[in-house]
């Protein structure tokens, strides 16, 4: 089976590699007596039942020694099969054919309710980049000799080169020193216009396609080498662009394909481009009969088709959206990334620029746009300007977010394709960490079936809120990655869950061999066996604190902006892992894990609540009784007393200090910031300066209020921004309530 790889070489060639001879597979747990004997007969019964026509459908069958990831039966391998098919189409019938009971071959597996449970269901681009060790957006070498190049005849795609390799050849390199740096791609960013009627939004069937505005740059590089327009009617000269005028639509979208194909762009970037210009684009060439427009690809024959599609996270929700395919060039829409990644109250292309450059679009409202069109060569050169500024500011808020090269060093980090950070939700990126790290250690995964998702489990604590206005300053102790530092303290994973009954038969001792959590659960201590997880924590932190090293010590503006994007990467994806654990309709749920982490987290918070109000007293020397105000899931916060805030700041550091010696490593209990005044509303509602020195305050903090809240109408931000500068800034209450109340009163009575 081959698998197709599309890149850009280090000099900047496009490059398509067929690799050749990876096979999917899958494992099933051998029936006690099962032998070598039986492989072929097994692999003949197989065959039968999946009915390939003339090809075969199993490649191999083999008896490896493997273990359950889920659990721990005293480091035991035991005798697994794995089934190689020819066709990773296959996996899908064969699974189910094992899992409901129809290859209980020989009836060596015993009847039960649940059918034969398989393992390692992961997807065929997912297996093969965990067995060849890539990662998304990382260096592949082949080395000389061990490739051949495949014939101009022959060739599939539109790349510079084009070859066959097998898979054993492939050389993965990890993103260290000179395998860290960015292929030097090439960016399409670009934006179209069309003539709609008065008050419809418009139709690929009705309303034509006016302008397409295109500007491609180098990554790395601020200025685009190209930048033209593509317009319908003549159109007026603009400086340093190309300006290409056609007298018919259909002529022109030809010619944009055809310029795509030439340009042939690594990355497509615009804002909105999934949902409106792609479809809007290859629709309106259907209806114009444009056989050959769609060939968007660098497939020679594989066209680009929009798709519906659904995505779904705990995240983001239910979102319809659509879907084309570019095989061999990514896609990046900047309304989809700053959805995803930022609360804004407004999420058009003005708003966001606004709120990020500084800047917005040219001032032409959309409804002036058929009317431009439809005027003169001047007219229609001012709809271009507009069109080229909105091609324009998508690649301006790709370089300002920085968002290539954050998602570049999250694919990296976390192992998926680059098209799979956009598309997919969290877990993804765990069971890509997951199961790299169960190949090492031959450990398979169970194909669990979906839960219903009513199980449910404790939550983290809220100590309950002392509201109020307070003008002395408030400590804020924060714990350092509580959740993944409570994973790696108390070795909670899949692989180190046990039984009672398996204590009881391997004489495990509590305590010594494993402690029970909060919540009544057993977990082996980690010198009986390390627990995956905590391995790809400390691998993921480990990394995490290697990258702002070097950052400290990196002078090159694009090295530094890669080593960020990576340590921002790797700090997401170590908080993202107890997430998986409690998502009880995810592909790896683990409850246990999940409740004993907010267990103890919980413990934690109540720990070090009595420990800082135990310590801090007038009977100890202190010249105030310190009093925890509110603590939520990974904070306290501690009035201490003293009105000055180097005093504050100093017994918060104390106290960080001295309640981290309490707790069992790494976990650790960090001062990062005073609150001075601070306004306590309720549960997770408050407000405050900021301060991390003595000299002058951060900024002006707040938490659930309506000032950051987006289900608010603008008045109602604006008038509490008001409130809280009075409040907090200037310390005025009185004030702060005389402009408050203004507003709201209109003579006899409220205004509602």
């Amino acid at each position: 089976m081959n698998a197709d790889n599309r890149l850009r070489s280090q000099a900047g060639h496009s490059v398509l590699l067929h690799v050749t001879d990876f096979c999917h597979y899958l494992y099933v747990a051998a029936p006690i007596g099962f032998t070598q004997q039986h492989l072929a007969g097994f692999r003949g019964f197989l065959e039968a039942k999946l009915q390939n026509g003339l090809d075969p459908a199993i490649a191999r069958v083999q008896i490896l020694l493997r273990e359950n990831l889920y659990g721990f039966r005293g480091n035991q391998q035991s005798p697994y099969i794995k089934i190689d098919v020819t066709d990773p189409k296959l996996i899908p019938r064969l699974r189910g054919l094992i899992e409901h009971g129809d290859a209980n071959y020989l009836t060596m597996w015993p009847a039960g309710d649940g059918g034969i449970m398989t393992f390692d269901a992961i997807q065929y681009v997912m297996r093969f980049m965990v067995d060849t060790g890539i990662s998304g957006m990382s260096w592949v070498e082949v080395p000389a000799g061990e490739y051949h190049l495949v014939d101009r005849r022959e060739r599939l795609s539109n790349c510079q080169i084009e070859a066959k390799v097998h898979f054993k050849n492939l050389i993965a390199h990890p993103s260290e020193r000179e395998y860290q740096r960015m292929a030097p791609l090439r960016i399409l960013s670009f934006d179209i216009e069309c003539a709609g009627r008065k008050g419809i939004f418009p139709e690929a069937h009705q309303d034509p396609v006016i302008q397409i505005a295109n500007m491609i740059t180098k990554y790395g590089e601020s200025k685009p080498f190209i930048r033209n327009v593509f317009t319908l009617g003549s159109c007026a000269s603009i400086v340093n662009t190309h300006v290409l005028a056609y007298n018919d639509e259909g002529k022109m979208l030809l010619g944009w394909s055809k310029f795509l194909r030439q340009a042939d762009p690594d990355v497509i970037i615009g804002y909105n481009i999934a949902n409106f210009d792609f479809p809007y684009l290859l629709d309106r060439a259907k209806y114009l009969k444009l056989v050959e427009f769609p060939y968007w690809t660098r497939l020679r024959n594989v066209k680009s088709e929009p798709k519906d599609s659904n995505f779904s996270s705990k995240q983001m929700g239910n979102r319809d959206t659509k879907a084309t395919n570019t095989d061999g060039r990514l896609q990046l829409d900047l309304l989809q990334l700053v959805q995803r990644d930022y609360q804004l109250r407004s999420y058009t292309l003005n708003s966001v620029s606004a709120h990020f450059l500084g800047e917005q679009k040219e001032d032409v409202h959309h409804s002036m746009i058929t009317e431009l069109h439809n005027g003169t060569a001047d007219s229609r050169r001012r709809l271009a300007v507009y069109c080229l500024k909105d091609a324009y500011l998508p690649q301006r808020l790709m370089d300002k977010l920085m968002c290539l090269v954050n998602y570049t060093e999250m694919a990296r980090v976390t192992g998926v394709p680059f098209n799979y950070l956009l598309s997919r939700g969290q877990q993804i990126k765990f069971i890509s960490q997951l199961y790299r790290k169960a190949k090492e250690q031959k450990l398979v995964v169970p194909n669990l079936l979906q839960q219903n998702g009513e199980e449910q489990y404790e939550g983290a604590t809220v100590i309950e809120p002392e509201r109020g206005y307070y003008d002395v300053p408030i400590a804020t102790l924060d714990f350092a990655s509580l959740y993944p530092s409570i994973m790696q303290a108390h070795n909670l994973c899949y692989t180190t869950l046990v039984k009672k009954e398996i204590c009881d038969r391997l004489g495990l001792q509590k305590d010594i061999d494993y402690e029970i959590t909060p919540n009544g659960d057993r977990f082996v201590k980690s010198h009986r066996r390390r627990g995956m997880v905590p391995l790809i924590l400390e691998a993921l932190l480990g990394a995490r604190k290697k990258a702002k090293a070097d950052l400290k010590k990196a002078t090159d503006p694009f090295e530094k902006a890669v080593l960020n994007g990576r340590q921002l990467a790797l700090k997401i994806s170590a908080n993202s892992v107890y997430g998986i654990t409690g998502a009880t309709v995810g592909k790896l749920p683990c409850l246990q894990i999940a409740s004993s982490v907010t267990g103890y987290g919980r413990q934690m918070i109540m720990r070090t609540r009595e420990e800082v109000e135990k310590r801090y007293t007038i009977a100890n020397g202190y010249t105030h009784d310190a009093k925890v105000i509110y603590g939520d899931t990974d904070s306290v916060m501690v009035k201490f007393g003293p009105k000055d805030l180097s005093t504050a700041m100093e017994l918060g550091k104390d106290a960080a200090e001295f309640v981290s010696q309490k707790f069992v490593t790494p976990i650790k209990l960090e001062f990062e910031k005073v609150y001075f005044p601070y306004l306590l509303i309720n549960k997770k509602r408050y407000a405050g300066l900021y301060w991390t020195n003595t000299e002058k305050h951060d900024k002006m903090d707040s938490k659930g209020i309506e000032t950051v809240r987006r289900d608010n109408c603008r008045l109602v931000q604006v008038c509490i921004e008001t409130v809280l500068r009075r409040l907090l800034i200037d310390q005025d209450v009185e004030g702060a309530q005389t402009c408050a109340f203004p507003p709201l009163i209109d003579g006899a009575g409220l205004v509602y």
